[in-house]
């Protein structure tokens, strides 16, 4: 049976640049080679959602189970590198929280990732592309398994967006989600793409914060 897309899967996998440095993996070996500071645990996506790379999606749609290596042009992968993005930050804007800004070192700005390339006087040249951008990169992937279950889909989708198990059941063609007061006013954001990808409206019930 041939992979379609919105199909949930469960796959092992790993990524490197072409020829180079691993720089993600699910992969207990290659995790523990490449000495990355990552968990090796199962990973469950849907096709043709963005919850992976797309070209990574467009390569197993139609795919059956089993193993594959797939090679990745930039613009299918982290996409080609911005001079736009590499930007020129005063050196009092670092000051200000507090930061010593060096040539390698890597910051959050608001959620934007960026890596100090120097530092002259003042100026602080900053790269805020991806590191992995304009890079030809590489993917070993094993398909394990398609998903069946309906809970088991959603459960998944539910913790691929929140990083976190939220409790939830389905009465008819309603999905109930159950989260303290701080996820009940995000969940609602995803509305349509629960109806989307499972038919279900959503409702979210507020519940008290469980104690550690």
């Amino acid at each position: 049976m041939t992979l379609q897309k919105n199909d949930f899967i469960e796959i092992e996998f790993t990524g490197q640049v072409k020829d180079r440095d691993i720089f993600d993996s699910n992969i207990k070996e290659d995790i523990e080679k490449s000495k990355l500071k990552l968990e090796s645990k199962p990973f469950i996506f849907s096709l043709g959602q963005g919850m992976f790379l797309k070209g990574i999606d467009d390569f197993l749609i139609g795919k059956e189970i089993g193993e594959y290596n797939i090679e990745l042009q930039p613009e299918d992968a982290f996409g080609k590198r911005d001079s736009k993005l590499v930007q020129i930050i005063p050196m009092k804007v670092f000051h200000q929280q507090k930061i010593n800004p060096f040539p390698g070192a890597v910051f959050n700005f608001d959620g934007r990732i960026a890596r100090i390339i120097s530092v002259s006087g003042g100026r602080v040249m900053t790269d805020f592309n991806n590191p992995i951008a304009g890079k030809i990169v590489t993917y070993k992937i094993k398909i394990k398994r398609k998903l069946e279950d309906k809970k088991e889909k959603i459960k998944s989708f539910i913790n691929f967006l929140f990083k976190k198990d939220l409790d939830f059941e389905i009465k008819e063609k309603k999905l109930i989600i159950s989260t303290d007061k701080q996820f009940a006013q995000f969940v609602p954001m995803f509305k349509d793409k629960f109806k989307e990808m499972f038919d279900l409206d959503l409702e979210v019930k507020e519940v008290e914060e469980k104690k550690q």
